[in-house]
């Protein structure tokens, strides 16, 4: 009787390291294959962004040129005196416009005041272009820049 105790309690510990053993062989052989899955897909999608980036780089890059080459030729005919007048007036009615397509409540004056403040903060940027030789200062300057109140409009209920 002890020795079929015995070899029943060996076939069950050896019952139990087996299923153990096809389990973990099962689990680490679909790990595996889960991890290679997932590398191959960060692969692709790292492919894919750098893909997409070099196609934003070339893209604002162009877009850049281009505005460049716009105010190349906006300088280059405002240079021209009766030409010069012209082209600028239709450029100026061509930005206010394109304002006025995003603001269409605004007015001319309103108009005015946004372009005197973006002026004034892109002021030392133009100034830094200039050569010393021709560069004006940064005070005579802003003092050419028309300043702007932006007027809260609050309605009191009360009529106050």
């Amino acid at each position: 009787m002890g020795v079929v105790k015995w070899l029943f309690s060996l076939f069950r510990t050896a019952s139990f390291l087996a299923v153990l053993s096809v389990s973990l062989a099962t689990t680490a052989i679909s790990m595996g294959i889960w991890a290679v899955s997932l590398t191959a897909q960060v692969t692709t999608m790292t492919a894919s962004a750098a893909a997409t980036a070099i196609a934003h780089r070339k893209a604002i890059a162009a877009a850049v040129v281009r505005t460049k080459a716009k105010a190349r030729l906006r300088r280059a005919l405002v240079v021209l005196p009766v030409a010069g007048i012209a082209a600028a007036a239709a450029f100026e009615r061509q930005d206010y416009l394109e304002w006025k397509e995003d603001n269409p409540e605004g007015d001319l004056d309103e108009y005015g005041c946004e372009l005197s403040a973006v002026s004034t903060e892109v002021i030392d940027d133009v100034l830094q272009d200039l050569p010393k030789a021709v560069r004006p200062s940064k005070g005579w300057l802003l003092s050419w820049v028309p300043g702007c109140e932006q007027q809260a409009t609050s309605e009191d209920p009360a009529g106050n």
